[in-house]
């Protein structure tokens, strides 16, 4: 199901959504990685932000 862009109360600005697209290239052009390896992490970590950006600034010093 997509955002609703009416709603705009940032409650999951914490999260980072595997389904959608646009958050997850964002997420991979602030981190360094590709849009696939944003997709692995979730799948690994979960979707929380600053868990991501850990597990993306370990991934990076590899």
């Amino acid at each position: 199901m997509a955002d609703d862009k009416s709603k705009r109360d940032f409650r999951d600005r914490d999260r980072v959504s595997a389904d959608e697209d646009y958050e997850v290239e964002y997420f991979a052009q602030k981190v360094g990685l590709t849009a696939q390896q944003v997709r692995e992490l979730i799948k690994k970590h979960g979707n929380d932000r600053a868990t991501l950006e850990r597990a993306a600034k370990a991934l990076g010093q590899r």
